[in-house]
């Protein structure tokens, strides 16, 4: 049985993927699961020696799941195609999993989150805890439509080393992203029952946003780029509003057209 399986995400990544396949050369096997790749991603993840298995449809939870169903190893361990694994981390994660009496079957692993170039301290965006390395058979399955959150058995374990989060690289994949997830988080709010939204809960919300990143938790500090982040984040929530808004709006004129 390998050891480490590996299990990537992927997505017309063929400009990320190789960097990030190079830097978790060391595991025991790498799974990719591609989500609908029109660019090389495929052909360079075969080149590498990766397992790829394709998946049509669904969401993060799910190809996490179909990663999980396809490995073999003892440990699995999740990243992303733009982040990259540091030779101190590689060497944290395999000293963990050659304990022979470890009192954990899972660890969240820091990220060190880059944004237009710059490593972010503040603005809520260190040490970002992930959990992404585990015990395979006590990984249940992970659940959540946006922000997906792994279900498993036993205890948490902190490791020190970061993973390197290279997290975008310009406004315009940025927009692109934004559009794509505020979309699934207005459903979610939706179905979820939110309040009505009026004009001074849009206002609040932004508000709240850019007070918490900017002021809180001192996004200020960053510069250039974490200010302009931080009215970026106001900006991605106030989409998802505005997108609840209208779901809500369509809903109460369908309403009023089937009582009519």
């Amino acid at each position: 049985m390998n050891n480490i399986n590996a299990i990537v995400i992927a997505k017309n990544s063929e400009d990320k993927l190789l960097e990030c396949l190079n830097s978790i050369d060391w595991v025991d096997e790498i799974i990719i699961v591609d989500t609908g790749s029109t660019d090389n991603t495929i052909s360079i993840a075969e080149k590498k020696g990766c397992k790829v298995y394709r998946f049509n449809g669904g969401g993060y939870s799910q190809w996490r799941n179909e990663g999980l169903r396809r490995a073999g190893g003892r440990w699995v361990f999740y990243v992303d195609t733009d982040e990259r694994i540091s030779q101190k981390l590689a060497k944290e994660v395999r000293s963990v999993v050659g304990l022979t009496n470890n009192n954990y079957t899972a660890y969240a692993i820091p990220r060190t989150n880059i944004i237009f170039g710059k490593v972010l301290k503040h603005g809520g965006w260190w040490p970002d805890y992930v959990k992404r390395l585990f015990i395979r058979d006590k990984l249940n399955r992970w659940t959540g439509k946006l922000h997906e959150e792994p279900q498993f058995d036993g205890e948490l374990g902190f490791l020190e080393n970061p993973i390197i989060h290279k997290k975008h690289d310009n406004l315009e994949e940025m927009v692109v992203k934004t559009n794509d997830w505020s979309a699934i988080e207005a459903k979610l709010l939706n179905d979820a029952g939110h309040p009505k939204m009026v004009g001074w809960r849009f206002f609040r919300i932004m508000l709240t946003e850019l007070w918490y990143r900017l002021v809180y938790q001192r996004g200020c500090l960053d510069g250039p780029q974490g200010i302009l982040y931080a009215f970026y984040q106001m900006w991605s929530r106030f989409i998802s509003y505005a997108k609840l808004w209208e779901m809500q709006t369509s809903k109460a004129g369908d309403l009023r057209i089937s009582e009519d």
